[in-house]
């Protein structure tokens, strides 16, 4: 009775329906992530800023990798739903302050000294949205499951997350870089803040109120379960980090979550730069290639990959998926070593395919680690190795990628790119000794 009328109070409050308000809290967790990650390096990149501070960019993905550590603090204090708008609500405030300090840093109307405060300003305004944007991703998915408790439905919802997430990705990719374009740079971040803004003002009047729900259903039963103290919060991630690292050859499988993706990672490290600067693309053509075809290659290579684990057994493909991911590093230092004229009908193809390919084989490789490190996880703290896990995955390439820029202007690309083939080495050596699920 009590979860009947719940829902009737949430159907009063005008709350949306669960696919709509899935896919716009999915999109908005895609376009912050792709503002701090992908259209600020581009923004840098076209304003001439050196490849060591364009490398650099890469430690933003840290608040990503060790976003786990403050997830609690949303679950211990304060009503998710609450927690998702403010954090929304400064994130597109700080989209729309990066478009303010994007145009005075693009005007050179106030001239070099005005340019280059306005450009530290930008660069203090991307370090916290990065904070803001891995704390709202958090609220989203702390938001997601209490909305949705049922395991099942969750899972049933996963593809349309993802789908929505993918939307933003290329809506950053293609449609503000080509605003960007055809406009300006602050233009561009105002889209993306005003963007967010229409969802944060969507999202207070339709998000459902779950969690007020919830307290009334408590009341009326008058029973309910206790509330979750921060210590027994700080226990259970104690008690799941403990129970991750006693499984049988753990360190190697620590090991290898932190290294597979690494060379990966390391060539991805200075890919805007490495083709707007030393192949001549403007941003008209990023917009398609890094956008459309990019994003088209990445979703194709990682369903190919989850249909290749399904029908062989993750054992017997993850070696040709894993080769295939990683001899494509190679192509990019045939392209560092040949720089096909961008100018050219086929020199573009050329560029054009090699950078279809790298996203087609990183796609390869991502489904290969997500359904280890799923199968990794032990039932009854699968939320939080997953968590764990995915975290680190990544987290030597954001350190190690930091440092690109630096690499490039005492060596050059062709040196970033074998170092990166260097670094994919230590991965495939350990597969000789991972243990597997399955046979």
């Amino acid at each position: 009775m009590a979860g009947i009328e719940g829902k009737q109070e949430q159907g009063r409050s005008g709350a949306a329906s669960t696919k709509t308000w899935v896919s716009t809290l999915y999109f908005a967790e895609g376009l912050p992530y792709m503002l701090v990650r992908f259209l600020f390096g581009v923004f840098l990149t076209d304003l001439g800023v050196k490849e060591a501070y364009l490398g650099f960019l890469n430690f933003l993905g840290a608040p990503w990798n060790l976003k786990f550590l403050w997830a609690p603090v949303v679950d211990i204090w304060g009503n998710k739903r609450r927690w998702l708008l403010w954090a929304q609500l400064l994130v597109a405030l700080g989209a729309l302050l990066l478009g303010v300090f994007a145009g005075i840093a693009t005007s050179g109307s106030d001239g070099a000294e005005a340019t280059s405060w306005a450009l530290h300003a930008s660069m203090a305004v991307i370090v916290a949205l990065a904070f803001l944007a891995a704390t709202h991703d958090i609220t989203i998915d702390a938001f997601y499951m209490e909305a949705i408790s049922d395991p099942g439905e969750q899972a049933a919802y996963t593809g349309l997350r993802v789908m929505t997430y993918r939307l933003a990705v290329v809506f950053a990719k293609s449609g503000l870089v080509a605003l960007a374009s055809w406009a300006s740079w602050a233009v561009s971040f105002w889209a993306g803040g005003a963007i967010l803004g229409l969802l944060l003002l969507f999202h207070s009047r339709y998000l459902p109120s779950v969690e007020s729900n919830k307290e009334l259903s408590r009341r009326e039963d008058e029973a309910g379960p206790p509330r979750v103290t921060a210590t027994e919060h700080i226990r259970h991630y104690v008690r799941a980090f403990s129970s991750y690292i006693s499984q049988p050859r753990w360190a190697v499988i620590l090991a290898f979550v932190v290294t597979y993706k690494l060379g990966d990672e390391i060539l991805f490290s200075m890919n805007t730069p490495f083709l707007m600067r030393e192949l001549g693309l403007s941003k008209e053509t990023m917009s398609w290639m890094a956008g459309l075809l990019g994003t088209a290659a990445s979703i194709g290579g990682s369903l190919i990959s989850a249909w290749a684990i399904r029908r062989w057994g993750f054992r017997r493909a993850v070696w040709p998926l894993t080769l295939a991911m990683n001899v494509n590093i190679w192509a990019y230092v045939w392209l560092a070593w040949t720089i096909p004229d961008s100018e050219t009908i086929g020199g573009l193809g050329t560029i054009a395919f090699v950078h279809a390919y790298e996203q087609f084989a990183a796609g390869l490789g991502n489904a290969v680690l997500v359904v280890y490190i799923m199968r990794t996880c032990m039932k009854q703290f699968k939320a939080a190795h997953y968590a764990v896990a995915t975290a680190i995955s990544s987290l030597g390439g954001t350190f190690m990628g930091g440092f690109g820029g630096v690499i490039v202007e005492h060596t050059g690309y062709v040196e970033l790119f074998l170092i990166a083939f260097a670094a994919s080495i230590p991965s495939m050596v350990l597969l000789f000794f991972l243990p597997h699920k399955d046979s």
